[in-house]
């Protein structure tokens, strides 16, 4: 069997190993975020290698687009807090400005719009749509995680409530598990980032 298709079965279910340990590094990057340590980059650069081989498997070619971006963002976000990290700052967070928030949703939409319609002339996704929904605002929340915006946690429940079905109608059961874990997790991470800003804020105003 190749490596790529080796697994065991649970409860009628094959699991693969790589869509189980790619996910298990996808969990890993959540948890290393809300702590804001420069280790959720490299984490999420090696779940994404293994995600995308198991999504390019199950034929999900919009997932496996995302997890090729996921690196890519990985990539930029390493960078970008690691030149936090050598002038000896703290990784700020913050919510997005208005503007910023109105330009996120903005670029949402359309983005996913014209994603869908490719992948449906191209036949690249069973599911064109949702498909697309989840590969764009995936990479827009990565986008705005590296900009360290409190936003960015909202952008992945918007995600999380379309990748639990498609991903357990794609076949891939640790995945649409995992996806359900992140959800609650998103949810103790808006919470963290959020008292992380308040207790800055209450620091500069009493300075």
């Amino acid at each position: 069997m190749n490596w790529t298709q080796a697994g065991f079965t649970l409860l009628g279910q094959h699991v693969l190993w790589i869509d189980l340990v790619g996910n298990i590094c996808a969990l890993a990057t959540v948890w290393l975020a809300v702590r804001r340590t420069i280790w959720t980059w490299p984490v999420q650069l090696a779940g994404s290698v293994l995600l995308f081989v198991a999504s390019v498997q199950a034929h999900i070619t919009g997932n496996a687009l995302k997890q090729a971006m996921f690196g890519v963002l990985a990539v930029y976000g390493w960078v970008r807090w690691a030149r936090g990290a050598r002038a000896g700052q703290a990784i700020e967070v913050r919510p997005g400005t208005a503007r910023e928030r109105l330009a996120l949703v903005a670029v949402m939409a359309a983005a996913t719009a014209l994603v869908a319609l490719f992948f449906n002339a191209t036949g690249w996704s069973w599911a064109p749509l949702p498909d697309a929904y989840i590969f764009v605002g995936s990479a827009i929340a990565t986008y705005a995680q590296g900009r360290a915006l409190i936003d960015f946690w909202w952008i992945w429940i918007a995600v999380d409530l379309v990748g639990v079905p498609l991903a357990f109608a794609s076949g891939l059961v640790v995945s649409g598990v995992v996806y359900g874990i992140f959800f609650v997790m998103v949810l103790l991470g808006i919470r963290e980032w959020r008292r992380q800003y308040a207790r800055r804020r209450l620091e500069v105003a009493t300075a």
